[in-house]
């Protein structure tokens, strides 16, 4: 295990709450892959920050001055390789819902999978773990998924939602509900179902269809077509 030096590194963490130099930033990204390489292996629960260090070739103190804990860790290492989604605009509210799932397909990987099934996992008994991934990870998927909406509501394609923090959640907890109950990612089909199955059908519920078809004549058109 590498041992930290006296003044090899100030102490203050990389969000300068100490104030002084900033740390050498170098080192993060192995710390992070470090972090994630061990999840995916043994699981939340028996991940250590001494293990992190250790596979990192760093000492304890290394990881202390960056982060305050494993959980804090994990999650600062699984947004840096997720790119930060802003809310596509296609122009329709389903080719925004499809244009959103198709980022998240392309930047899945296998060691992804097993990176979310043992945090996932740990969840729903550690309760500052469960603070760190909300804020950080579930709080801004939730919020683009609202601006989606807010955007087809504004475009006239839908009524405004009601609930529509239950709408926004659906997808992340069937995301959940899939990685725990089946251990597998979702993949292309799994996201157009519930855009065609679920989503869609509940926000439209309440918009008038505009399949003239289904309007009763009106007298303008009774006028012009005397047959009806």
């Amino acid at each position: 295990m590498a041992i930290d030096t006296p003044g090899s590194e100030l102490s203050i963490d990389p969000v300068g709450r100490h104030g002084g130099r900033h740390l050498d930033s170098s080192r993060d990204d192995v710390l992070r892959a470090a972090a994630l390489q061990l999840l995916a292996e043994i699981g939340y629960d028996r991940l250590t920050v001494e293990g992190i260090a250790t596979c990192a070739g760093a000492g304890k103190a290394t990881i202390y001055r960056r982060w305050s804990g494993k959980a804090e860790l994990v999650v600062d290492a699984l947004m840096c390789q997720k790119p930060i989604f802003s809310a596509p605009d296609t122009g329709t509210l389903r080719g925004d819902l499809e244009a959103l799932s198709q980022r998240v397909k392309n930047v899945d990987r296998p060691l992804d999978t097993e990176v979310m099934i043992g945090l996932v996992s740990a969840l729903p008994h550690d309760a500052e773990l469960r603070e760190a991934f909300n804020e950080q990870l579930i709080a801004p998927h939730l919020a683009t998924l609202a601006s989606i909406f807010d955007h087809a509501v504004a475009r006239g394609e839908i009524e405004p939602v009601q609930n529509l923090d239950t709408i926004v959640s659906i997808i992340p907890a069937l995301v959940m509900q899939r990685l725990l109950v089946e251990g597998t990612a979702p993949d292309p089909e799994f996201f157009q179902g519930i855009i065609d199955g679920v989503i869609l059908p509940l926000v439209m519920a309440g918009k008038p269809s505009m399949d003239p078809r289904s309007h009763p004549p009106t007298a303008a058109r009774l006028e012009s077509d005397p047959s009806q």
